[in-house]
């Protein structure tokens, strides 16, 4: 149960004032092992106060992974271990990962989060979320390192499959319903990477060369939404640095942004070895310990994800930090401790464990989700498939033959996530079609044989990316090549991707073969499609759907089920474009290239259905602090379907450049074939706010263009407004 801020804090400094220095300096630690073995204990420093869950190393080497109740057995002894070890008997705090599930074994595994967003449904967002923080509470695990709230703005980052896309909007209001999720569950939302976490050409944590306009404008609000409206209690400082100092001590960052100007008062932890990354990455200083004093100096308060005592002992005595600083740092964290109740209810419940993790509710919540998440891009007339009039079917693609759940944070260490009632998508094709229907998987070598002899065809892609594994190119992988994941990413469990195939080339060969034919795109970042897509009778972007994504896939591609995603990241035609997205400024003269107009492939938003609509009737109302559009959305086929209504605003006659257009509200509406709803939307008045020329934030005078919309470049209405004096005319 969660305890309000105040009484925590008060009953925080209560206990801070009976701490011994040591006993404080150890709630400013952590520790990680990666084994669990017979003298696991042994290693363990029962003195810290952070703990990475053994819940995630203990499935190593096992014939079966280990269950709910083990995970929560073996946390509760580490639980115990500390408590034993404490004069004051305080817990640790046990985090994990939890990016699109619980990450502690093989809890409920939900899309990836860029297939969330591709939902542009908050309240869907919200109750997985939810589902994550009792999956992580069950157990014991109180701190999530989730969401990446980062702007995915050049697709060529590998860690853009983490994040909710390019939009600030959406992916704040996603970042806000799973820290909501998480808090109310009692686990500790930990929004990261704090602050922009990627550079030119989609390089992961390197230097930040942004403007202090555009950090304000994009990067930033997501987090300010976080720890605001989400109730976040924790944010990770990032690897990378900003105006020429290091995320993890950086004091604009870390106190003037954060808790001076956003009233922050959670506590801060560093990205794993983000720390060590001050003096041996960046070269700030030429020790560890001095790293640790300018951290702590510029507010961050944990070090993850190994002690950091020795060096803190060293900095006090050194006088470069005082235990006025360290008292700072403790009373955050043990706030924190207090308000999820963990000094009340330090231990989990291992029969509940087993009895809620992935029950029937969540695994049916898993394929609500991934049945929202899939974006048809492109179809002429192939899709839905008929089954009474397929006899042969043609599956194509080694992803074919794994459960599409993405590689990156999705199990335990050293171990990909596996359930015996998972499927991946060659057997739940077979499965639904039955014996009235023969599924023929081949490799690609026989795509002529075997697809110019079957009614229809599939091909499913497999992509190199994720965490480590930023691209220089966009196309599929076209080569025979082995990745592996680097040391930067061993916490996601190092694994090797192995592509033995020109995708592009078998894709073209199936086309031509089999009129009928489908791509099924499994990745988490967009790809270059020119070589092969206008050949393409259909594709479907299905992301990483997740452990019920086999069964979503199957469901949309024979029409059981209409697709209603839409693109929550821009589509580019080739990787020169890059970096681009949808809510640029405009340029001086133009923006397109020899080759191309700028334009993309697929724009934000976009995402067709099994049916039609039509937008009518659209109005526009103000209020005293928002604006009211409605309109009637009429569902013009016969087939049940849902639309994503979206406002964009453009302005003009402003005190600064305003973007193109930019997503201020957006609503998910379902209707039954050939029925008309009224649809109402809310664009708020912080939505016409912004940094004027002296970069100070407010409701400026402008004049400004309302987009209705059902993706950035289809507008089906437009209204003029204006804001004068700080009020919408």
């Amino acid at each position: 149960m969660m305890v309000k801020h105040e009484f925590a804090a008060v009953r925080a400094r209560e206990l801070l004032e009976q701490l011994s220095l040591e006993e404080k300096l150890y709630q400013l630690s952590a520790q990680m092992l990666f084994g669990v073995e017979s003298d696991y204990e042994q290693k363990r420093n029962p003195k810290e106060g952070n703990y990475r869950n053994p819940g995630h190393f203990m499935h190593v080497g096992r014939e079966k992974p280990a269950s709910p109740s083990e995970v929560a057995e073996r946390i509760n002894r580490d639980v115990r271990l500390t408590m034993d070890a404490h004069p004051h008997a305080i817990p640790p705090i046990e985090h994990g990962e939890a990016l699109h599930g619980a990450q502690w074994g093989m809890a409920t595994c939900f899309p990836q989060p860029i297939s969330m967003a591709s939902t542009f449904d908050d309240e869907l967002v919200a109750e997985i979320a939810a589902v994550i923080g009792k999956e992580c509470a069950v157990v014991g695990v109180r701190q999530a390192l989730t969401p990446v709230v980062n702007i995915a703005r050049d697709c060529r980052w590998g860690r853009t499959i983490e994040t909710f896309g390019e939009d600030v909007l959406l992916s704040s209001n996603m970042g806000v319903a799973i820290c909501r999720g998480l808090q109310n569950n009692g686990v500790i939302a930990t929004p990261k990477h704090f602050a922009d976490n990627y550079s030119c050409g989609g390089r992961d944590s390197n230097y930040s060369d942004t403007s202090e306009r555009t950090m304000r404008e994009v990067y930033l609000k997501p987090f300010e939404k976080c720890l605001g409206e989400g109730g976040a209690m924790s944010v990770m400082a990032a690897y990378n640095s900003w105006e020429g100092v290091p995320c993890s001590c950086n004091e604009r960052l870390l106190t003037g942004i954060l808790r001076d100007e956003w009233g922050f008062e959670g506590f801060v932890v560093s990205d794993y070895w983000g720390v060590e990354g001050v003096y041996e990455a960046h070269k700030l200083v030429d020790d560890f310990w001095k790293a640790e004093a300018c951290c702590l100096k510029a507010g961050l308060d944990v070090n993850l994800p190994h002690s950091c005592y020795e060096k803190l002992v060293k900095a006090l005595e050194e006088g470069m930090i005082t235990e006025a600083d360290v008292d700072r740092a403790v009373l955050r964290v043990l706030t924190a401790k207090f308000a999820i109740g963990l000094m009340d209810n330090p231990f989990a419940d291992g029969k509940a464990a087993d009895a809620l993790v992935r029950c029937d509710a969540h695994k049916q919540l898993a394929l609500k989700a991934a049945r929202r998440s899939i974006v048809l891009l492109k179809n002429n007339n192939v899709l839905p498939l008929d089954r009474t009039q397929i006899k042969t079917l043609a599956v194509f693609g080694a992803s074919a033959n794994e459960l599409p759940v993405g590689k990156n944070y999705s199990g335990p260490f050293q171990r990909l996530w596996e359930a015996e009632d998972a499927k991946t998508p060659l057997q739940y094709l077979r499965e639904y079609l039955g014996d009235s229907v023969k599924v023929i998987f081949a490799e690609d070598e026989k795509i002529e044989e075997i697809a110019s002899q079957c009614d229809a065809a599939i091909y499913f892609t497999t992509v190199v990316e994720g965490e480590g594994m930023d691209r220089s190119d966009i196309r599929l992988p076209a080569y025979t090549k082995k990745v592996q994941a680097d040391e930067s990413a061993i916490i996601v469990g190092k694994f090797e991707i192995e592509v033995k195939t020109n995708q592009e080339e078998s894709i073209r060969r199936m086309t031509a073969a089999n009129a009928n034919a489908v791509v099924v795109l499994l990745n988490g970042a967009p790809v270059d499609m020119t070589a092969w897509v206008d050949g393409c009778g259909a594709v479907l972007e299905a992301w990483y759907p997740g452990e019920q994504g086999a069964q979503a896939m199957t469901e949309i591609l024979f029409g059981d089920v209409n697709p209603s995603a839409k693109l929550p990241i821009t589509f580019p035609r080739s990787v020169g474009q890059l970096p681009l997205f949808y809510s640029a400024k405009p340029s001086g003269r133009g923006h397109g290239y020899v080759e191309n107009d700028g334009s993309p492939l697929y724009p934000f938003g976009y995402g067709l259905s099994y049916t039609t609509f039509a937008v009518t009737n659209a109005a526009c109302r103000l209020g005293e602090d928002n604006l009211k559009i409605t309109l009637d959305l009429t569902n013009t086929g016969e087939r049940d379907g849902a639309e994503v209504i979206q406002i964009y605003l453009s302005g003009h006659n402003c005190d600064v450049v305003m973007p193109l257009r930019e997503l201020k509200a957006y609503k998910r509406v379902e209707t039954h074939g050939g029925e008309t709803v009224t649809v109402t939307l809310e664009v708020p008045a912080e939505a016409f706010c912004y940094y004027d020329r002296r970069m100070t934030y407010g409701m400026h005078d402008g004049d400004y263009t309302v987009l209705v919309a059902t993706s950035c470049e289809d507008v089906h209405k437009t209204f003029e407004i204006k804001v004068r004096d700080g009020k919408l005319l």
